[in-house]
């Protein structure tokens, strides 16, 4: 057997051994209690839907092929309702920020633990980031971890999920640890093939209609244009907002003229918001600013997520910006990716084409039970992952939606039809929630129910 793999099996085992011979826990507490990589626990306040909640501190290994490897400290939410509910896993991609329940854990009446993911806030080793830890296949152990030790107290159906990032670590870590969870519903989760995805660039040139695009397009350039005009507006509000642009407040405004076309398709902008031509620059700056917050070029922003950008640089892949339309404006004559977002040192560590390749080649062949939930004109869904037809996938997308998508934005019949393969996959009535019965469904949603 490899030992890469040895190492953290050897760890599960000898966990569920030690905890399979003692009584079942009558208290949240108590099952806390009984995990020997558990820092400590502080109770919070909960949300409603649940009896009690935690911040836990696990001590995971920096490498999990190591056994003898350094730990560093990882942040954890621990909902508990009842021993008997299903659990569901919220496998962040980030910085966690809340302990509310998630959607999913509100359509099953379920727990719910939320793992951060490692490097990001303080589930960090204290000194620096040891990049080369920071990958995939180590964020997957740690979650595999975790869901091991709480596997053995609540024998119900599990489920994982996640948005965005998050969707793609829930993605990720099915991959590595189908077994784990008996579903996985990730949202509007890209899989990237690239540090600069050309697929992006394909999407946002079909998206929408021909004059809503003219529409971007035109406002772009007008920001170009009259640059002279409304830099000075971008300077003042940078100055009040105490926001430092470590690339220089030219070269931070032109990228966010640049980001505008991506961020106004992710976010569901309307395009009768978009300003005319003639619109005096003031109402020009307004309009930008509501729709593409400046702070994504902040230096203190782009610290906070400064492991989102290794990891999109090295493995998990993202979009760049074409120069091409603005060639006027722009001294760049090649595309511009996000490499110079990477920690100090580590600009010219390459990316990793295999990994995203083998996720891909396991959603097509092995995915099976993964419901994928995408925005129609989401900018992120030009990279959606393709299920193909061997597994019993099911990809759905919101009309019309964007990247806010969620199973409640969806029409209430495509609804109905989430709420059957769920009931299918995990054995659940979910009658309750459902709009109407399938007689009164249309043909197409009869069509999947048959599928299903």
């Amino acid at each position: 057997m490899n030992k890469r793999l040895l190492v953290p099996i050897l760890l599960t085992l000898s966990i569920i051994f030690l905890i399979s011979c003692q009584p079942k826990p009558r208290t949240p507490e108590e099952l806390l209690s009984r995990i020997a990589f558990v820092d400590s626990i502080k109770p919070i306040a909960n949300d409603t839907l649940f009896k009690s909640t935690y911040v836990v501190w696990f001590r995971m290994p920096l490498d999990h092929n190591n056994p003898n490897s350094p730990t560093f400290p990882l942040k954890a939410y621990y909902s508990h309702k009842d021993f008997n509910k299903p659990m569901v896993v919220v496998i962040d991609g980030y910085t966690m920020y809340t302990s509310a329940a998630n959607e999913l854990t509100r359509i099953l009446d379920a727990n719910q633990l939320t793992i951060e993911h490692r490097f990001f806030d303080q589930s960090r080793p204290k000194d620096s980031i040891p990049w080369s830890f920071l990958n995939v296949r180590q964020a997957a152990a740690d979650q595999h971890q975790i869901i091991e030790a709480f596997k053995t107290f609540y024998k119900g159906k599990w489920a994982s999920t996640g948005i965005s990032k998050s969707g793609q670590a829930t993605i990720f870590h099915r991959r590595y640890y189908p077994n784990d969870v008996d579903i996985s519903v990730p949202y509007v989760a890209p899989l990237n093939f690239s540090s600069e995805d050309p697929r992006v660039y394909d999407f946002l040139s079909k998206v929408g209609t021909d004059d809503c695009r003219k529409k971007i397009l035109d406002f772009q350039i007008q920001l170009f244009e009259k640059k002279k005009e409304i830099f000075p507006m971008f300077e003042e509000l940078a100055k009040k907002k105490d926001w430092h642009f470590k690339m220089g407040l030219d070269r931070a405004y032109d990228l966010s003229v640049l980001e505008y076309s991506f961020a106004f398709w992710q976010w569901g902008t309307s395009c009768e918001t978009i300003p005319l031509k003639d619109s005096p620059a003031q109402i020009l700056f307004l309009h930008w600013k509501m729709v593409n917050p400046f702070t994504f070029f902040n230096e203190e922003d782009i610290e906070n997520t400064r492991p989102f950008f290794y990891q999109a640089m090295t493995e998990i892949g993202m979009y760049g910006y074409n120069v091409k339309p603005f060639s006027k404006y722009l001294k760049d004559t090649a595309n511009i990716n996000f490499s110079f977002a990477m920690p100090e040192g580590h600009n010219k560590v390459k990316y990793n084409y295999e990994t995203m390749k083998d996720i891909d080649s396991w959603i097509k062949t092995s995915g099976n039970n993964m419901l994928y939930i995408y925005g129609q004109n989401d900018a992120w869904s030009s990279t959606a992952v393709d299920p193909g037809n061997k597994t019993n996938a099911v990809k759905m997308y919101n009309p019309g939606g964007s990247h806010g998508s969620r199973i409640n934005s969806f029409p209430n019949e495509m609804q109905d039809s989430i709420y059957t393969v769920l009931e299918k996959w995990l054995d659940v009535d979910l009658s309750s929630k459902k709009h109407k019965p399938c007689g009164g469904c249309s043909k197409a949603a009869q069509k999947l129910y048959q599928i299903l």
